[in-house]
């Protein structure tokens, strides 16, 4: 896919041509997802064409066996599935007997949009078949925000220049497969299946995990948009069900096939009740019509992007990736369920199992805050809360105890189920990234009382892991942790990795300076929380001789905190060096040549610095940026926002300019070469972090809201707003002034480089 391949626009993407090569990156460019289910933007009718099919429910998956490692000793026993889901948004169409394939036939226009204000995808494109019939299709579709389970589809067909028959067999296909199943097997078992005049449902369940699933849809049709009635004919086999309906019509006339579609599942159903619910979703689409529930989708994107929209001006191309990233991350979760995550890829392909990572505590977590109401951020935390015991477990498994967590890489239901050991049992820093969740949503929303509630639990937890797996060097006469993986994973089983070592000592302090607190403060939830862990003060000491004696490498020669114990061992050569051809070096190197190299995937050290900047001043973050950023590659797409940020933190902003670019755009210009798997969703709220964090300056250290804005020189101008405990606030930058203006009726001070400003109820403050 090349770069042009995108039509710039603000609040669109669109594609103006077809080409077959593109079809996979469009499916996942294009995908729909209303933060309960999601689906890429397969076509509607036939594609015999490279396609990945994809609909996915939130919180449906598969324990898939592991391929390698499951026979060692407290190796995860499997790696999750998001299931591909049976697929409702099928309606094969046949004109004049001729299939409409768009891999077959002739396309002379073609014209994509998902409208990201509205919330909506639309195809228009005209056809000749084989038979020399010309067709005009139009299909639009959304997944509706209002009623989540539900889904609906216009789709129309007109003829140009011939009188004759179209069929159209709209489908419910059950029998659908994931690609990246390990053993090739099938996930799902049907259990029954339904007709009715202009509607059809099948139920079915997943193996293993039995979720059951009600998969069902209804129809209407119209000719010219007069209400058309025609005889149905039913097509059943043993995992799908189709309705046929045929039309004579003339040149010129419009037959249009409304179709509504709905999942209904076990987790927020009872299991004999999925049929009625799924009738009744139907009956409540087919009353409001596909045009009421559109309307109902543009208001609830409207009050969306309210809180959510960043505006740039003089850089279509950098608005259209701002907004596509934010509306990629609203389709993905909206936090109305603590039952469901963020998945790397979202609803948007396979790859990752769509199981959840420590990106949503790292990166995810700031978006949702600033940008919704504080309980979804909460929602986020009380996922990992609720699955403390199964963390709990984990630990337990690797020889752990006492209540130690280990959070897993990659879960879906708390159990570990990454299968690589490099990740599963050396990338323990998430451990670390459970903590600083807590700590950011505490610090930003200053809702204190989650601590007491929950957050204590997984602290002392996690302090536990940690003081349990430091271990004490006499040589260095300090605590080591041996045999990790920073967040560069170009580096494994290494000792000392400053990241994760200064971590494990930020999380116990963190830990015991908050029991200090809920002892004198919160005395009941303490005696509550102190009786449940069975915490000793015996224990409390082993954790604070930790953290106090905790090694931290470090070169006197650089003035830099290294990477890990031998990384100056390394033949240190800029990424400059590098020849062009060799890049990326994951698709051109060896493993073994990666692992000796100086090579830096993404951020670690300069990871650490970013989330604990308080504690670096602007000198030694400008000598670390310095050092690292030369020997990163930014071959993971959570890297380029972390340098975004420190660079605009150091005043580097030509350099943060380029590293937004590499971010804003991952996507829709397919860099890696790789958009076909799906979207990268988790870095996409690295991409908001770096124009409201990097650019806008904004930080909220000791409960202080403060800014330090700066602009490109590419932009004429850009906002953002935020909801920064509960006190709406714009942010606009341009070359001449920053102008911040308060949505609220309370009064809100801020900090504007280093000055404190009061911004009043409902007006506006120019600096």
């Amino acid at each position: 896919m090349n770069k042009d391949f995108i039509v710039p626009n603000a609040w669109s993407i669109i594609v103006d041509h077809f080409n077959k090569a593109d079809v996979s990156a469009s499916e996942s460019i294009f995908s729909l997802g209303n933060g309960v289910m999601g689906q890429r933007a397969n076509f509607e009718e036939k594609y015999s064409g490279n396609s990945l099919q994809g609909s996915y429910i939130g919180g449906i998956y598969y324990p898939d066996k592991t391929r390698v490692g499951w026979w060692k000793n407290g190796y995860p026993e499997y790696f999750a599935k998001v299931l591909n889901a049976p697929n409702w948004i099928g309606i094969n169409v046949k004109v004049n007997k001729q299939t409409l394939d768009l891999n077959t036939c002739e396309v002379t226009s073609f014209y994509q949009e998902l409208n990201m204000k509205e919330g909506w995808l639309e195809r228009t494109f005209t056809a000749v078949l084989p038979n020399e019939n010309q067709i005009k299709i139009t299909s639009k579709r959304f997944l509706s925000l209002r009623y989540n389970e539900i889904g609906a589809i216009k789709y129309s067909l007109t003829p140009l220049n011939f009188d004759g028959e179209i069929s159209l067999s709209p489908y419910i296909d059950a029998g659908i497969v994931n690609q990246d199943a390990n053993y090739d097997e099938y996930f799902w078992k049907v259990l029954d299946s339904v007709v009715s005049t202009n509607s059809a449902a099948i139920t079915s369940k997943t193996l293993k995990t039995n979720f059951y699933v009600c998969t069902a849809m209804a129809i209407a049709l119209k000719l010219n948009n007069e209400p058309l009635i025609l005889k149905q004919t039913t097509v059943t086999k043993s995992k799908k069900v189709k309705l046929k309906y045929t039309q004579q019509v003339t040149q010129n006339q419009t037959l249009t096939l409304y179709k509504y579609g709905t999942y209904v599942q076990s987790m927020n159903h009872k299991k004999n009740a999925l049929l009625k619910v799924a009738k009744s979703n139907l009956q409540q689409a087919s009353e409001i019509g596909f045009e009421g529930l559109l309307a109902l989708q543009k208001e609830d994107w409207a009050a969306i992007w309210h809180t959510a929209d960043i505006k740039i001006e003089g850089d279509v191309k950098a608005q259209q990736a701002i907004r596509f990233n934010i509306f990629q991350l609203n389709q993905t979760y909206l936090g109305e369920d603590a039952r469901l995550n963020i998945g790397p890829k979202g609803f948007t392909g396979e790859k990752y199992g769509g199981s959840t990572y420590w990106d949503t505590e790292a990166y995810c977590i700031p978006f949702y805050m600033a940008t919704k109401d504080k309980h979804v951020a909460k929602n986020l935390l009380l996922y990992r809360y609720n699955h403390l015991e199964k963390a709990i477990k984990n630990a337990e498994k690797l020889g752990f105890t006492n209540g130690a967590a280990l959070y897993p890489m990659v879960t879906m239901n708390g159990e570990e189920c990454h299968n690589e050991w490099e990740i599963t049992f050396e990338e323990i820093h998430r451990n670390g990234a459970m903590v600083y969740g807590i700590y950011n949503y505490v610090n930003y929303t200053g809702d204190y009382a989650y601590i007491p509630k929950f957050g204590l639990e997984v602290m002392i937890a996690v302090a536990r892991f940690w003081y349990q797996r430091a271990t004490f060097s006499k040589d260095k006469n300090k605590y080591v942790i041996l045999g990790v993986t920073g967040p560069n994973e170009y580096e494994n089983n290494v000792n000392n990795n400053f990241y994760t070592n200064y971590l494990a000592q930020w999380c116990i302090n963190f830990t015991l300076e908050n029991i200090a607190k809920l002892k004198t403060d919160y005395s009941a939830d303490f005696e509550r929380v102190f009786t449940k862990t069975k915490l000793s003060t015996n224990e409390l000491e082993q954790m604070r001789e930790v953290a106090q004696n905790i090694y931290l490498p470090y070169s006197k020669d650089y003035g830099v905190f290294l990477q890990q114990d031998n990384f100056l061992d390394k033949e240190i050569i800029p990424t400059s060096f590098l020849p062009k051809s060799q890049r990326p070096i994951n698709q051109h190197w060896s493993w073994d040549r990666i692992l000796r190299s100086c090579y830096i995937k993404q951020a670690d050290v300069l990871q650490g610095i970013y989330l604990f900047e308080n504690n670096f001043d602007t000198e030694s973050i400008a000598k670390h940026f310095d050092f690292y950023e030369p020997l990163t590659v930014h071959e993971s797409s959570l890297s380029p926002c972390i340098h975004t940020i420190l660079a605009a933190k150091i005043n580097r902003i030509d350099k943060a300019y380029e590293m937004y670019l590499r971010t804003a755009r991952l996507d829709l210009d397919d860099y890696n070469h790789e958009v076909a798997e799906g979207c990268h969703i988790t870095s996409m709220a690295g991409t908001w972090m770096a124009i409201v964090q990097g650019f806008g300056g904004m930080r909220t250290f000791d409960n202080t809201l403060a800014f330090n804005p700066q602009i490109p020189s590419q932009w004429q101008s850009y906002s953002f707003t935020i909801n920064y405990r509960g006190c709406i606030l714009n942010v606009h930058k341009s070359h001449t002034e920053c102008v911040f203006t308060n949505e609220s009726n309370a009064s809100i001070t801020i900090e504007v480089s280093g000055e404190k400003v009061e911004v009043l109820p409902n007006t506006l403050v120019k600096i």
